[in-house]
């Protein structure tokens, strides 16, 4: 299944389930936020977090794997730095279900704002 936002940007569903599902963990999203303000090392984000260096590598593999971001190495170190364009088609897909729902807001406040209305007529 495709995803289309209003901007005509074609998204894969799993590619949509892998954005969020990765950004769906604290240390994740954490780790996002540190790339993308600055690359850093695979060691340096490690130093970070009370967990195993493995443990940290396994969570910028899912966040490789959904495109949040990307490792390049750099002599001995594996550098990893953030994918804003990724951040944008997710912020693009939010900001379109909160059209969605100002949408739906919007027409029940027209709806309450007839019933109003109508009771004035009437009353």
């Amino acid at each position: 299944m495709v995803v289309r936002t209003l901007d005509g940007a074609a998204l894969d569903q799993a590619d949509v389930d892998r954005v969020f599902g990765a950004l769906a963990d604290a240390t994740r999203r954490d780790i996002v936020v540190r790339v993308l303000t600055q690359a850093q090392s695979v060691s340096s984000l490690a130093r970070r977090y009370d967990m195993s260096f493995a443990a940290v590598q396994k969570h910028v593999a899912v966040l490789e794997r959904a495109a949040l971001v990307h490792k390049q190495r750099q002599g001995r170190e594996q550098m990893v730095s953030g994918d804003v364009e990724t951040v944008r088609a997710a912020a693009r897909l939010l900001a379109e279900y909160e059209a969605i729902w100002r949408g739906r807001v919007d027409r029940i406040a027209d709806l309450l704002g007839e019933a109003g209305d109508d009771e004035r007529d009437h009353g």
